[in-house]
């Protein structure tokens, strides 16, 4: 099928991939990431601080593993706005990539 016989010459022109909309959602998956890493790193210190400050004999790690099971049901709250940025940013970007291969799996299908 030629160019010439479509009806429609927009048909063939390739979805334009945004850089900006890929750095986006780069970013605002680091930034979610990196809060939510940061989150846990001072819930460990607060929770192996109180043990020492208690004196009782708890091993970093399992103060590490408490902050762990208490930071993420926490930061999915207090994180929110950066969770829901980062989820839209990813689909933006990902609806663009899905539709850009479609687009390249049509034009191989029509030669």
């Amino acid at each position: 099928m030629s160019e010439s016989n479509s009806p429609n010459p927009q048909a063939h022109q390739a979805p334009e991939l945004d850089p900006e909309l890929q750095k986006a959602a780069r970013k605002n998956v680091l930034i979610y990431g990196l809060a939510r890493l940061l989150l846990f790193g001072v819930l460990t210190l607060i929770i192996h601080g109180l043990a020492l400050l208690i004196s009782a004999p708890v091993p970093l790690v399992m103060s590490a593993m408490l902050a762990l099971i208490v930071a993420f049901p926490l930061s999915m709250l207090i994180f929110s706005k950066q969770r829901s940025n980062a989820t839209l940013a990813v689909s933006q970007w990902d609806a663009q990539r899905k539709a850009h291969k479609e687009w390249v799996r049509n034009e191989l299908a029509d030669r």
